[in-house]
């Protein structure tokens, strides 16, 4: 199970840390406190909060850019068969969703609430997990 500090939590959403702490005070955003009294969000409650409140994106903003794009997000749904998985990740404004192996997600362990990269060049979305 993913865990993620306010911090890290507040950087994936690109928004303020106090952003985060103000969700988390107002019940938007469910955290935990460790026994040193660390606010800690479960990855998988941070990745249906990022799915439920994604801002619309701003297609303008991709004219000019590089066909090599990454984006780093939370993966925010798996859903797997024998063969194939699909993977949605959640990277600020943009959703992005990968088909691939059952085998590369499962080795990647692509769960909700893990931090991914989706490096996309024309058709293609290859997922990665930071080291």
């Amino acid at each position: 199970m993913s865990e993620f500090k306010i911090g890290q939590a507040a950087e994936l959403l690109g928004v303020s840390p106090d952003t985060v702490r103000r969700w988390a005070d107002a019940g938007e955003l469910p955290t935990r406190r460790t026994e040193a009294g660390q606010r800690l969000i479960d990855g998988a409650a941070l990745a249906v909060y990022v799915a439920e409140h994604a801002p619309p994106a701003d297609a303008a903003a991709i004219v000019g850019q590089s066909a090599r794009n990454r984006f780093a997000g939370l993966v925010t749904r798996v859903v797997r068969d024998k063969i194939v998985a699909q993977v949605e990740i959640q990277a600020g404004p943009y959703r992005i969703v990968s088909l691939m192996t059952r085998e590369a997600a499962d080795e990647l362990g692509l769960e909700p609430g893990v931090i991914a990269v989706a490096a996309v060049k024309s058709t293609n979305v290859v997922v990665e997990v930071p080291e």
